[in-house]
């Protein structure tokens, strides 16, 4: 049940990276673990991105492992609250698909990145040492995967262009 949640939300996916639904395809046929999950959050303006400071891959999404009994839609936004503080309701769309290797003792897996957009005001918790910012999207920021700024900064243009259109 979670592989096929999995399956779903990846051929769902508004972007698709490193052939990640043909790997998942191949993948499918012998067990694969873990999965990953993570959240892009911007802001109503769409100006700013939210990401969490992680201590080994810096600058990063909130995200983390799926676990036993988990969906990847239910990971994301558990890893939400719990490395940022705050609840946010996912769109029905998952961000983007891709295929990579998040430690260094991990193989390649499936990681789905799910999007939402959270207000500014709402104050930020979060986890201990692993501080959450919202950052300017045209800002740099440094991380172990550069490849999501400009990821993330073509997902937060097309919800913008979307929802520009949608309120016309």
């Amino acid at each position: 049940m979670i592989l096929d949640a999995a399956v779903a939300d990846a051929r769902l996916a508004a972007l698709e990276f490193d052939d990640a639904r043909g790997w998942l395809e191949r993948a499918r046929q012998e067990p694969m673990e873990p999965l990953a999950a993570d959240v892009w959050v911007t802001d109503p303006a769409f100006s700013h991105v939210l990401l969490v400071k992680h201590r080994v891959r810096g600058w990063v999404p909130p995200g983390g492992k799926v676990e036993p009994g988990e969906t990847p839609r239910a990971a994301a936004a558990r890893e939400l609250v719990e490395e940022t503080g705050l609840p946010g309701e996912l769109l029905p769309v998952p961000a983007a698909v891709s295929v990579r290797s998040y430690r260094a003792d991990w193989s390649p897996t499936l990681g789905l990145s799910y999007a939402a957009v959270i207000d500014r005001d709402v104050p930020l918790g979060g986890e201990k040492g692993q501080p959450a910012a919202w950052i300017d999207l045209d800002e740099e920021w440094e991380s172990v995967f550069p490849e999501d700024r400009d990821r993330i900064r073509a997902h937060v243009r097309r919800l913008a262009i979307g929802r520009s259109v949608g309120a016309r």
